[in-house]
């Protein structure tokens, strides 16, 4: 665990709000100081007055420059482009050009930096990602601005909210260091008025303690993780239990099934609307008004590929790969998402000239259980920052159990094991049993897919009548 980390579990509970106030301040400067208004406004023009054509001329202008960009400035693309896809590049042929693997980011994310900019505060994320690998890009504050200028425009705005109000967040923070706090399971951003709600405490025993912190905070929008909402919605329903009067939810990081989104409406009597995008934010989809999932061209633009690398027909599953139209600083060309979707022909009846995706594919991931009986999503956070493990998958064996496989990179050895055994039984409790495993390689599903995690527990249904740990 880092420094920072380890600060933060020393403090009080008021402290812990504190610091989370503070980092409060420092990520609204970062996400709406400078710049983002006038980008905020940018993507309202273009959304109210650009039609098809307009779309597709805005698009191949945007993207002759980006393209430009790569070939000329771009190590990477420099040295890895033949002088054919090179030519291509300046003229805007983005179908003549190799599509660009996640392993490139990997294990080298700097050599897509363009060389004719130095920020002078560069940003870093790191994501775990589906492949339970984490990929590195590197961002400008005044690309991250726009980032979020799209996200308030595009997201929250169709879906009747604002980052301005009060809101809460299911996300991967360990914002409740200790796995068996008897609470509160949430810390409080003053600045923006965010509940960050801890996404490993979540069980049917807690499940009224999120709602009294919604209601004690005036939280009037969800966004985060859309399992978690949904478990929490079935513990909702299942209790008899009251949220606070919501105007909508805004879903991230996987999928939504029909089912998913029937619950949740349900239990909390407001819209849910699905975002699709990634951390690289190479592309940008989400639900209008009538439950359509449109791209927006603006952001990056989506190609839907056979294997063979011919664009698929609408309604036929296919391979995502994205080209990023707003960053240049680490220019992504033909990113390889590692997701499945379909295009929808049908035109939508909010009339918005905005491609539609008619189904994504494949980003649901199987659900950890704790003892306890809480449920937990995105587990395969436990490798991000971690620079000795290549790859790694966690497999649920049983409630107590967990078998962790590891590709070790340069420099694994036992305190690499001791960090990921802590990481999961912080999460989990300290009984929890885990193994690591180091292994050459962690094979793919018969569908092709790899998981990075995996559950073995293949009746929660029965668990649950039986009342094992609290469900």
């Amino acid at each position: 665990m880092g420094k920072l980390d380890s600060f933060y579990r020393r403090l009080p509970i008021w402290g812990q709000h504190a610091a989370v106030s503070a980092y409060g301040l420092y990520w609204y400067w970062l996400r709406f100081g400078p710049g983002f208004q006038r980008h905020a406004q940018a993507y309202r023009d273009r959304e109210k007055n650009l039609d098809a054509a307009g779309w597709q001329g805005w698009q191949q202008q945007r993207l002759r420059h980006v393209l430009s960009v790569a070939a000329n400035l771009v190590p990477f693309y420099q040295e890895t482009w033949t002088a054919a896809q090179r030519n291509a590049a300046l003229a805007g042929q983005l179908n003549a050009l190799p599509l660009l693997e996640k392993q490139i980011l990997r294990a080298d994310p700097k050599r897509l930096l363009r060389r004719d900019v130095k920020p002078l505060y560069p940003l870093k994320f790191a994501t775990s990602g589906t492949t339970g690998t984490p990929v590195t890009s590197y961002w400008t504050v005044d690309e991250f601005r726009e980032s979020q200028a799209y996200h308030e425009v595009r997201g929250a705005n169709w879906a009747g909210v604002s980052f301005a109000m009060a809101r809460a967040t299911f996300s991967g923070r360990m914002v409740e260091p200790e796995p068996d706090s008897a609470g509160p399971y949430y810390r409080f951003n003053r600045v923006e008025r965010q509940v960050y709600c801890s996404a490993f405490h979540l069980n049917a025993r807690t499940a009224k303690c999120y709602l009294a912190a919604w209601k004690r905070h005036g939280v009037e929008w969800l966004t985060g993780y859309a399992v978690s909402y949904f478990l929490l919605a079935q513990f909702i329903l299942e209790q008899g239990l009251q949220p606070p009067p919501l105007r909508g939810i805004i879903t991230t990081s996987e999928k939504v099934t029909p089912h998913m989104k029937q619950v949740m409406e349900q239990a909390y009597r407001c819209r849910v609307f699905e975002e699709y995008n990634n951390v690289e934010n190479v592309f940008f989809a989400n639900d209008c008004e009538h439950g359509r999932l449109h791209v927006s061209p603006d952001v990056g633009i989506i190609e839907i590929l056979r294997p063979d690398g011919t664009p698929c027909d609408p309604g036929e599953v296919g391979e995502v790969v994205a080209t990023c139209l707003f960053r240049t600083y680490q220019p992504f060309i033909r990113y390889r998402i590692g997701d499945c979707a379909a295009w929808d022909a049908a035109p939508c009846p909010c009339g918005r000239p905005m491609p539609v995706i008619k189904e994504v594919v494949g980003r649901i991931e199987d659900v950890v259980v704790g003892p306890d009986g809480r449920q937990m999503v995105r587990f395969h956070g436990i490798f991000i920052n971690q620079p000795h493990i290549q790859q790694g998958q966690i497999i649920q064996e049983t409630l107590d159990s967990i078998r962790v496989k590891v590709v070790p990179a340069p420099g694994f050895g036992p305190p690499d094991i001791q960090e990921v055994t802590a990481r999961i039984q912080q999460r989990l409790g300290g009984l929890v049993k885990v193994t690591v495993e180091p292994v050459d390689h962690i094979p793919v599903s018969k569908s092709g897919k790899f998981k990075a995690v995996v559950s073995l527990l293949k009746d929660l249904e029965a668990l649950k009548a039986k009342d094992v740990g609290g469900f």
